[in-house]
């Protein structure tokens, strides 16, 4: 089969992130200001890119950061399976120190390899995988789509990049992730490898930290 391009973006920032309030795939949040100048700026850079496609979550936010694309009349498609994990009682919170320390219990957990942990009434890394990979099986099938968009969320990314990568998920966190990030990857018929890591190059007149 030829190559196929994918490039995967984070959606861009909502009024959750900045305020540090806990959002996952219960909470269908939009984008504020900021993630629509981050929207804007990513448009300008990859406009002329001939995406055959363009995939994002269910979540209403990944969506508006990539709409100006689906206005050009590019194909685009809806998976649930690429949703963010669901962070169960903690969605909607906003992350105090008390919050913050029992989220880092959890990351610890997984990278200690206790991947089937999840917050109470959440998902799990291992349940979020395997929901990604029936997406994955369904982006992949499709042999006409040589270049593609998937825009869509921190945590979940971080658990496609290992899977795609063969990279054990306790070492999920290496991937680093930005509000409208960017890493461009390229699939052989066999394999993955990335060309651009969390690049943020096209947000250069955009405050990134």
């Amino acid at each position: 089969m030829k190559t196929k391009k994918i490039y995967l973006i984070r959606h861009g920032q909502t009024e959750f992130n900045k305020k540090g309030i806990v959002q996952g795939s219960g909470i269908d949040s939009v984008l504020n200001e900021e993630g629509f100048r981050q929207a804007a700026s990513f448009f300008n850079a990859y406009k002329h890119t001939p995406f055959n496609k363009i995939y994002t979550s269910a979540l209403q936010r990944t969506v508006q950061s990539v709409q100006s694309f689906i206005d050009l009349g590019i194909p685009h498609e809806k998976l649930p399976g690429l949703n963010e994990i669901h962070w169960g009682n903690k969605e909607g919170q906003l992350i105090t120190p008390e919050e913050n320390d029992y989220y880092l219990s959890i990351t610890k957990a997984w990278q200690e390899g206790d991947i089937e942990r999840c917050i109470e009434g959440g998902e799990s890394p291992i349940a979020v995988r395997e929901r990604q990979k029936n997406a994955l099986q369904h982006i992949l099938a499709k042999t006409d789509e040589d270049k593609i968009l998937i825009c869509m969320h921190g945590r979940a990314m971080r658990i496609l990049l290992c899977h795609l990568l063969h990279y054990d998920l306790r070492c999920m966190d290496t991937f680093e992730h930005h509000n409208l990030g960017l890493y461009l990857l390229t699939y052989t018929g066999s394999l993955f490898t990335v060309d651009l890591y969390n690049d943020l190059s096209h947000l250069s007149n955009e405050e990134v930290s």
